[in-house]
């Protein structure tokens, strides 16, 4: 959906960092541990099992571009097999997105909720609260987003983040904090947000609104 083009883009660089260096982050941990158990053989399965897993999930993401009828089924599996893995939070975004898609939106706040509880980092969490807010506000529940979106984010999602709740407030029917939440989503931004024309829209008729009603009576 278009909403998640650039949050697409974050979570393909994370999934792709963890595919890079995924073993390299568990092996240093494993050095830790080395003196506590028999180490080669733990470093040796360990790693066999984080290569096992990203082989699986890589077999099921291509399954559903391929197929997606049983994505739901297999996607569920997936994660109940491999709660420990980074890849358990990335299968329930593409569950929730799959849910969007089909205007499931208590299935995808469900599998973004998994998907937070789960995340493989901070940014990945981040990701996921922000479309969960997003769904809350399908669901007409803003109060809901705006308590989401209370949350502590990772570095980089100010601005997004600012934006959702200015459509929270908006909801609300709280102009003025709408208006104060979308400047500061540009303002958090900066250059990058002149590439969002949907969010400077937004603010432009805001202001447009606020100057109407504010206008005596006579002169409407």
């Amino acid at each position: 959906m278009e909403t998640y083009q650039t949050e697409e883009q974050q979570v393909e660089a994370i999934k792709k960092f963890w595919q890079e260096n995924g073993n390299f982050i568990i092996g240093g941990i494993l050095v830790g541990l080395g003196s506590f158990v028999g180490f080669n053989y733990y470093k040796d399965s360990k790693l066999e099992s984080e290569e096992s897993t990203t082989a699986a999930y890589m077999e099921m993401m291509q399954a559903a571009e391929t197929n997606g009828d049983n994505f739901a089924q297999d996607g569920e599996a997936f994660i109940n097999a491999h709660k420990e893995s980074s890849f358990a939070s990335f299968t329930s975004l593409a569950l929730a997105k799959d849910a969007v898609s089909h205007k499931d939106w208590t299935g995808a706040a469900k599998h973004l909720q998994m998907a937070i509880d789960n995340a493989a980092d901070e940014g990945v969490k981040s990701i996921a609260l922000l479309r969960l807010a997003r769904v809350q506000l399908q669901q007409e529940q803003a109060d809901k987003a705006l308590a989401t979106l209370s949350t502590e984010m990772a570095e980089g999602f100010a601005g997004v983040a600012e934006e959702v709740k200015g459509d929270a407030y908006l909801m609300q029917g709280k102009p003025e904090l709408a208006r104060t939440s979308y400047q500061a989503a540009i303002d958090a931004l900066g250059t990058a947000a002149a590439s969002n024309q949907s969010l400077q829209m937004k603010l432009d008729n805001l202001a447009e609104h606020v100057e109407l009603t504010t206008l005596p009576a006579a002169t409407k």
